[in-house]
Protein backbone atom coordinates (compact mmCIF):
# COMPACT_ATOMS: atom_id res chain seq x y z
CA UNK A 1 0.00 0.00 0.00
CA UNK A 2 1.43 3.39 -1.02
CA UNK A 3 1.82 6.43 1.26
CA UNK A 4 -1.04 8.26 -0.54
CA UNK A 5 -3.53 5.52 0.09
CA UNK A 6 -5.67 5.59 3.25
CA UNK A 7 -6.87 2.64 5.19
CA UNK A 8 -10.48 1.70 5.73
CA UNK A 9 -10.11 2.66 9.36
CA UNK A 10 -8.87 6.13 8.45
CA UNK A 11 -11.67 6.56 5.93
CA UNK A 12 -14.26 5.61 8.53
CA UNK A 13 -12.71 8.09 10.98
CA UNK A 14 -12.77 10.83 8.32
CA UNK A 15 -16.45 10.20 7.59
CA UNK A 16 -17.25 10.29 11.30
CA UNK A 17 -15.40 13.59 11.69
CA UNK A 18 -17.25 14.99 8.67
CA UNK A 19 -20.61 14.03 10.19
CA UNK A 20 -19.53 15.54 13.49
CA UNK A 21 -18.55 18.84 11.88
CA UNK A 22 -21.80 18.88 9.89
CA UNK A 23 -23.79 18.23 13.06
CA UNK A 24 -22.01 21.01 14.94
CA UNK A 25 -22.57 23.38 12.00
CA UNK A 26 -26.29 22.50 11.93
CA UNK A 27 -26.60 23.04 15.69
CA UNK A 28 -24.71 26.33 15.43
CA UNK A 29 -26.95 27.50 12.58
CA UNK A 30 -30.05 26.52 14.56
CA UNK A 31 -28.71 28.45 17.56
CA UNK A 32 -28.05 31.46 15.36
CA UNK A 33 -31.53 31.25 13.81
CA UNK A 34 -33.03 30.90 17.28
CA UNK A 35 -31.03 33.89 18.52
CA UNK A 36 -32.02 35.95 15.48
CA UNK A 37 -35.65 34.95 15.99
CA UNK A 38 -35.41 35.97 19.65
CA UNK A 39 -33.91 39.34 18.69
CA UNK A 40 -36.70 39.90 16.16
CA UNK A 41 -39.29 39.05 18.80
CA UNK A 42 -37.71 41.45 21.30
CA UNK A 43 -37.56 44.23 18.70
CA UNK A 44 -41.19 43.57 17.75
CA UNK A 45 -42.22 43.66 21.42
CA UNK A 46 -40.72 47.12 22.00
CA UNK A 47 -43.33 49.93 22.19
CA UNK A 48 -41.40 52.28 19.90
CA UNK A 49 -40.42 52.06 16.25
CA UNK A 50 -37.01 50.42 15.71
CA UNK A 51 -34.80 50.35 12.61
CA UNK A 52 -31.42 48.56 12.49
CA UNK A 53 -29.15 49.31 9.51
CA UNK A 54 -26.14 47.39 8.20
CA UNK A 55 -22.82 48.89 7.09
CA UNK A 56 -24.35 49.81 3.70
CA UNK A 57 -27.08 51.84 5.35
CA UNK A 58 -29.76 49.32 4.42
CA UNK A 59 -32.48 48.30 6.87
CA UNK A 60 -32.11 44.62 7.69
CA UNK A 61 -34.29 44.55 10.83
CA UNK A 62 -37.35 46.60 11.84
CA UNK A 63 -40.55 46.07 13.79
CA UNK A 64 -44.15 46.58 12.66
CA UNK A 65 -44.32 50.09 14.17
CA UNK A 66 -41.32 51.05 12.07
CA UNK A 67 -42.98 49.71 8.94
CA UNK A 68 -46.03 51.88 9.66
CA UNK A 69 -43.78 54.96 9.94
CA UNK A 70 -41.64 54.34 6.86
CA UNK A 71 -42.37 57.87 5.61
CA UNK A 72 -41.13 59.29 8.91
CA UNK A 73 -37.93 57.22 8.61
CA UNK A 74 -37.08 59.06 5.39
CA UNK A 75 -37.06 62.35 7.33
CA UNK A 76 -34.80 61.11 10.13
CA UNK A 77 -31.08 61.80 10.36
CA UNK A 78 -28.31 60.16 12.39
CA UNK A 79 -27.27 62.42 15.29
CA UNK A 80 -25.41 61.99 18.55
CA UNK A 81 -28.07 63.89 20.49
CA UNK A 82 -31.78 63.10 20.81
CA UNK A 83 -34.10 65.34 18.85
CA UNK A 84 -37.81 65.93 18.29
CA UNK A 85 -39.53 65.45 14.95
CA UNK A 86 -43.07 66.46 13.95
CA UNK A 87 -44.91 64.36 11.39
CA UNK A 88 -48.62 64.37 10.45
CA UNK A 89 -49.72 66.31 13.57
CA UNK A 90 -47.79 63.92 15.85
CA UNK A 91 -44.61 64.54 17.85
CA UNK A 92 -41.78 61.99 18.06
CA UNK A 93 -38.50 61.78 19.96
CA UNK A 94 -35.71 60.24 17.85
CA UNK A 95 -32.69 58.45 19.36
CA UNK A 96 -29.80 56.88 17.43
CA UNK A 97 -26.75 54.79 18.34
CA UNK A 98 -24.03 52.61 16.76
CA UNK A 99 -22.56 49.20 17.57
CA UNK A 100 -19.61 48.07 15.48
CA UNK A 101 -20.81 48.53 11.89
CA UNK A 102 -24.54 48.67 12.76
CA UNK A 103 -26.73 51.73 13.29
CA UNK A 104 -30.00 51.75 15.23
CA UNK A 105 -32.79 54.31 15.19
CA UNK A 106 -35.50 54.49 17.84
CA UNK A 107 -38.59 56.65 17.40
CA UNK A 108 -41.13 57.18 20.21
CA UNK A 109 -44.51 58.93 19.93
CA UNK A 110 -44.64 61.64 22.65
CA UNK A 111 -47.75 63.44 21.40
CA UNK A 112 -49.94 62.53 24.39
CA UNK A 113 -47.18 63.33 26.86
CA UNK A 114 -46.72 66.78 25.34
CA UNK A 115 -50.48 67.32 25.25
CA UNK A 116 -50.75 66.55 28.97
CA UNK A 117 -47.86 68.86 29.76
CA UNK A 118 -49.39 71.65 27.69
CA UNK A 119 -52.79 71.11 29.29
CA UNK A 120 -51.29 71.30 32.76
CA UNK A 121 -49.48 74.54 31.91
CA UNK A 122 -52.51 76.09 30.23
CA UNK A 123 -54.75 74.99 33.10
CA UNK A 124 -52.49 76.67 35.65
CA UNK A 125 -52.33 79.88 33.63
CA UNK A 126 -56.09 79.90 33.01
CA UNK A 127 -56.85 79.29 36.69
CA UNK A 128 -54.57 82.16 37.71
CA UNK A 129 -56.19 84.53 35.20
CA UNK A 130 -59.67 83.44 36.29
CA UNK A 131 -58.88 84.25 39.91
CA UNK A 132 -57.61 87.68 38.88
CA UNK A 133 -60.69 88.40 36.73
CA UNK A 134 -63.33 87.07 39.12
CA UNK A 135 -63.26 89.94 41.64
CA UNK A 136 -63.61 92.83 39.16
CA UNK A 137 -66.31 90.92 37.26
CA UNK A 138 -68.20 90.44 40.52
CA UNK A 139 -68.04 94.18 41.14
CA UNK A 140 -69.23 94.96 37.61
CA UNK A 141 -72.13 92.51 38.04
CA UNK A 142 -73.19 94.16 41.30
CA UNK A 143 -72.91 97.65 39.82
CA UNK A 144 -74.93 96.69 36.74
CA UNK A 145 -77.78 95.42 38.96
CA UNK A 146 -77.74 98.76 40.83
CA UNK A 147 -77.56 100.68 37.57
CA UNK A 148 -80.56 98.85 36.13
CA UNK A 149 -82.72 100.22 38.94
CA UNK A 150 -81.67 103.81 38.28
CA UNK A 151 -81.41 104.24 34.51
CA UNK A 152 -84.15 105.54 32.27
CA UNK A 153 -86.51 102.82 30.96
CA UNK A 154 -85.23 103.23 27.41
CA UNK A 155 -81.70 102.42 28.60
CA UNK A 156 -82.60 99.19 30.39
CA UNK A 157 -81.93 97.02 27.26
CA UNK A 158 -78.35 98.33 27.28
CA UNK A 159 -77.88 97.22 30.88
CA UNK A 160 -79.47 93.87 30.01
CA UNK A 161 -76.84 93.34 27.32
CA UNK A 162 -74.11 94.21 29.82
CA UNK A 163 -75.49 91.63 32.25
CA UNK A 164 -75.68 88.98 29.54
CA UNK A 165 -72.02 89.60 28.68
CA UNK A 166 -71.11 89.38 32.37
CA UNK A 167 -73.03 86.09 32.60
CA UNK A 168 -70.94 84.63 29.77
CA UNK A 169 -67.67 85.77 31.36
CA UNK A 170 -68.71 84.30 34.72
CA UNK A 171 -69.43 80.96 32.98
CA UNK A 172 -65.94 80.94 31.46
CA UNK A 173 -64.37 81.70 34.85
CA UNK A 174 -66.42 79.01 36.57
CA UNK A 175 -65.60 76.43 33.90
CA UNK A 176 -61.87 77.24 34.02
CA UNK A 177 -61.67 76.96 37.82
CA UNK A 178 -63.69 73.74 37.79
CA UNK A 179 -61.41 72.27 35.12
CA UNK A 180 -58.27 73.13 37.12
CA UNK A 181 -59.64 71.80 40.43
CA UNK A 182 -61.55 68.79 39.11
CA UNK A 183 -65.19 67.68 39.39
CA UNK A 184 -66.60 67.26 42.91
CA UNK A 185 -70.04 65.65 42.81
CA UNK A 186 -72.76 65.99 45.44
CA UNK A 187 -75.65 63.72 44.44
CA UNK A 188 -79.23 64.25 45.63
CA UNK A 189 -82.58 63.21 44.21
CA UNK A 190 -84.38 66.09 42.44
CA UNK A 191 -87.18 66.62 39.94
CA UNK A 192 -86.33 67.30 36.31
CA UNK A 193 -88.82 70.19 36.30
CA UNK A 194 -86.47 72.09 38.62
CA UNK A 195 -83.53 71.55 36.27
CA UNK A 196 -85.70 72.52 33.28
CA UNK A 197 -86.61 75.82 34.98
CA UNK A 198 -82.93 76.59 35.59
CA UNK A 199 -82.04 75.83 31.98
CA UNK A 200 -84.77 78.10 30.61
CA UNK A 201 -83.52 80.94 32.83
CA UNK A 202 -79.93 80.29 31.77
CA UNK A 203 -80.83 80.49 28.09
CA UNK A 204 -82.57 83.78 28.74
CA UNK A 205 -79.48 85.14 30.50
CA UNK A 206 -77.20 83.88 27.74
CA UNK A 207 -79.00 85.99 25.17
CA UNK A 208 -79.55 85.58 21.43
CA UNK A 209 -80.78 87.74 18.55
CA UNK A 210 -82.82 85.24 16.51
CA UNK A 211 -86.20 83.69 17.12
CA UNK A 212 -85.39 80.33 18.69
CA UNK A 213 -87.95 77.73 19.70
CA UNK A 214 -87.01 75.54 22.68
CA UNK A 215 -88.68 72.14 22.89
CA UNK A 216 -88.10 70.38 26.23
CA UNK A 217 -89.59 67.30 27.91
CA UNK A 218 -92.88 68.15 29.61
CA UNK A 219 -93.06 65.01 31.73
CA UNK A 220 -91.51 65.15 35.18
CA UNK A 221 -89.25 62.50 36.66
CA UNK A 222 -86.62 62.07 39.36
CA UNK A 223 -82.86 62.12 38.84
CA UNK A 224 -80.28 61.13 41.42
CA UNK A 225 -77.46 63.54 40.70
CA UNK A 226 -75.80 66.88 41.33
CA UNK A 227 -78.27 69.43 39.99
CA UNK A 228 -75.69 72.24 39.88
CA UNK A 229 -73.26 70.18 37.82
CA UNK A 230 -76.00 68.84 35.55
CA UNK A 231 -77.18 72.39 34.97
CA UNK A 232 -73.68 73.21 33.72
CA UNK A 233 -73.65 70.09 31.56
CA UNK A 234 -76.99 70.73 29.82
CA UNK A 235 -76.54 74.50 29.56
CA UNK A 236 -73.23 73.96 27.74
CA UNK A 237 -75.00 71.98 25.03
CA UNK A 238 -77.90 74.44 24.86
CA UNK A 239 -75.54 77.42 24.60
CA UNK A 240 -73.57 75.68 21.85
CA UNK A 241 -76.84 75.09 20.02
CA UNK A 242 -77.77 78.78 20.39
CA UNK A 243 -74.38 79.83 19.00
CA UNK A 244 -74.79 77.45 16.05
CA UNK A 245 -78.21 78.93 15.23
CA UNK A 246 -76.85 82.48 15.55
CA UNK A 247 -74.26 81.62 12.88
CA UNK A 248 -76.87 80.12 10.56
CA UNK A 249 -78.35 82.07 7.62
CA UNK A 250 -81.92 81.42 8.76
CA UNK A 251 -83.73 83.96 10.94
CA UNK A 252 -85.28 81.28 13.11
CA UNK A 253 -84.04 78.11 14.77
CA UNK A 254 -85.13 75.13 16.83
CA UNK A 255 -83.44 73.48 19.83
CA UNK A 256 -84.96 70.23 20.99
CA UNK A 257 -84.20 68.24 24.15
CA UNK A 258 -85.59 64.70 23.93
CA UNK A 259 -85.74 62.31 26.90
CA UNK A 260 -86.01 58.53 27.22
CA UNK A 261 -85.41 56.15 30.10
CA UNK A 262 -83.84 52.90 28.96
CA UNK A 263 -81.62 50.26 30.57
CA UNK A 264 -81.74 52.05 33.95
CA UNK A 265 -80.24 55.12 32.26
CA UNK A 266 -81.58 58.65 31.71
CA UNK A 267 -80.97 59.31 28.03
CA UNK A 268 -81.18 62.86 26.70
CA UNK A 269 -80.73 63.95 23.09
CA UNK A 270 -80.01 67.58 22.17
CA UNK A 271 -80.78 68.58 18.57
CA UNK A 272 -80.44 71.98 16.90
CA UNK A 273 -80.99 73.47 13.45
CA UNK A 274 -77.77 75.51 13.48
CA UNK A 275 -74.64 75.31 11.36
CA UNK A 276 -72.88 71.92 11.12
CA UNK A 277 -69.91 71.03 13.34
CA UNK A 278 -66.65 71.73 11.49
CA UNK A 279 -63.98 69.72 13.30
CA UNK A 280 -65.53 66.76 15.09
CA UNK A 281 -62.16 65.37 16.23
CA UNK A 282 -61.51 68.37 18.51
CA UNK A 283 -64.94 68.45 20.15
CA UNK A 284 -63.82 67.01 23.48
CA UNK A 285 -60.27 68.40 23.51
CA UNK A 286 -59.52 70.94 26.26
CA UNK A 287 -58.71 74.48 25.08
CA UNK A 288 -59.64 73.57 21.52
CA UNK A 289 -62.89 75.00 20.26
CA UNK A 290 -64.74 74.69 16.97
CA UNK A 291 -66.32 78.08 17.71
CA UNK A 292 -64.71 81.48 17.21
CA UNK A 293 -65.70 82.65 20.71
CA UNK A 294 -65.39 79.34 22.51
CA UNK A 295 -62.79 78.58 25.19
CA UNK A 296 -62.74 74.83 24.53
CA UNK A 297 -63.78 73.72 28.02
CA UNK A 298 -67.57 73.44 27.79
CA UNK A 299 -67.82 69.99 26.21
CA UNK A 300 -64.77 68.69 28.12
CA UNK A 301 -66.43 69.58 31.43
CA UNK A 302 -69.74 68.18 30.22
CA UNK A 303 -68.07 64.86 29.47
CA UNK A 304 -66.41 64.82 32.90
CA UNK A 305 -69.69 65.63 34.66
CA UNK A 306 -71.50 62.86 32.78
CA UNK A 307 -68.74 60.38 33.66
CA UNK A 308 -68.96 61.44 37.33
CA UNK A 309 -72.65 60.43 37.13
CA UNK A 310 -71.77 57.04 35.65
CA UNK A 311 -72.66 58.10 32.12
CA UNK A 312 -71.16 59.72 29.05
CA UNK A 313 -71.78 62.20 26.24
CA UNK A 314 -71.33 61.57 22.54
CA UNK A 315 -71.83 63.10 19.14
CA UNK A 316 -74.77 61.38 17.47
CA UNK A 317 -74.29 59.74 14.10
CA UNK A 318 -77.75 60.54 12.77
CA UNK A 319 -79.33 62.65 10.06
CA UNK A 320 -80.19 65.28 12.68
CA UNK A 321 -77.30 67.19 14.21
CA UNK A 322 -77.19 66.37 17.90
CA UNK A 323 -75.55 64.97 21.01
CA UNK A 324 -76.44 62.17 23.37
CA UNK A 325 -76.23 62.70 27.14
CA UNK A 326 -76.49 59.61 29.32
CA UNK A 327 -76.88 59.70 33.11
CA UNK A 328 -76.98 56.48 35.15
Amino acid sequence: MSENQITQEELTLLIEQTYKVEKEFTELKQSYDHLQGTVEKVVEFLPNAIWILNENGEVFLQNSKARELWQLFELMEFRDDDYELNFEDRSYIVKSSTHKDKKMFSCTDITEQKRRENLATMGQMAAHLSHEIRNPIGSISLLSSTLKKRVLPENIPIVDEIQKSIFKIERIIKATLMFSKGIRINKKVFKFSKLREHLINDCGSYGYSKEISFIMPENDFEIDGDIDLLEILFSNFLFNAIDAIELDDEDTGVIELVYRYEDNTHKFYVYDSGVPIENKKELFEAFKSTKVKGNGLGLVLSAQIAEAHGGKVELLDTNKKGFGIYIA
